[in-house]
């Protein structure tokens, strides 16, 4: 009720053709996105708009009405493989049963298993001019932001009352995502140029020992033991 008595004024009830515009162009977007991975399986990571046009059967114009500017592709086709990486990870682990060993091995496993079946788009992601040319590149990291803050939270979650420092949590999260990154790029570079190519499997394991060590040392910072063959609700204890 009101100072005079009356009732408050409804909610504003959704614009239906708003809604609809809006579903309608999510549609076009996923649709532009799927264009621009079937170009960067022909093309490579240098894909250009024009390639990315041509894939959708449409003209670079009609790109524009859909995507703010090139960076904003950019993101979508970020946005995708990180939610397609999310998908594949939480349906194989179980954050209330499964070792934080076993949770870092699984989330590494997918995660390169993921760029080994698309290099070219971590390629393209890492190294492309669309990349480099991004009039806003800080933008450019807000994905990885959130999907290490995702998994900060997801840790924070299971460790509701103990009393660890959260902003290590997030560190470590970020450390770890850039080691992972960073050590892709010469998997996929550097070490195709050796005699002896690394194999995926081998990779993924000594991801996932420096994934480890990085753990070990931030419950080492904050006077935590660590067992990382316990659930992550017990690995991290403060008693």
């Amino acid at each position: 009720m009101t100072a005079a008595g009356s009732s408050s004024p409804a909610a504003p009830r959704p614009d239906a053709r708003t809604e609809r515009w809006r579903a309608h162009r999510e549609q076009v977007r996923g649709e532009f996105v799927d264009a621009a991975f079937r170009a960067l399986a022909e093309h490579g990571p240098d894909v250009s708009m024009d390639d990315i046009a041509r894939a959708a059967g449409c003209a670079k114009p009609k790109l524009y009405r859909h995507f703010a500017d090139k960076t904003d592709l950019y993101l979508a086709i970020l946005d995708r493989v990180q939610r397609t990486l999310w998908e594949r990870v939480l349906t194989r682990i179980s954050l209330t049963t499964d070792s934080l060993a076993d949770l870092l091995h699984t989330a590494i496993a997918e995660y390169v298993a993921v760029v080994e079946e698309q290099p070219d788009v971590f390629r393209f992601l890492v190294h492309s001019r669309m990349a480099q040319q991004a009039e806003q590149p800080e933008r450019a990291i807000e994905v990885a932001r959130r999907s290490a803050l995702l998994a900060a939270q997801l840790i924070e979650e299971r460790l509701a009352g103990q009393d660890v420092d959260t902003g290590s949590l997030e560190l470590t999260a970020y450390a770890i995502f850039g080691a992972v990154g960073s050590a892709t790029d010469w998997w996929l570079g550097a070490n195709r140029a050796r005699a002896e190519v690394m194999s995926t499997e081998r990779f993924a394991e000594h991801v996932s020992v420096i994934a480890e060590g990085m753990l070990h040392g931030v419950a080492k910072l904050n006077d935590l033991p660590i067992d990382v063959d316990l659930p992550v609700h017990l690995a991290l204890r403060t008693e």
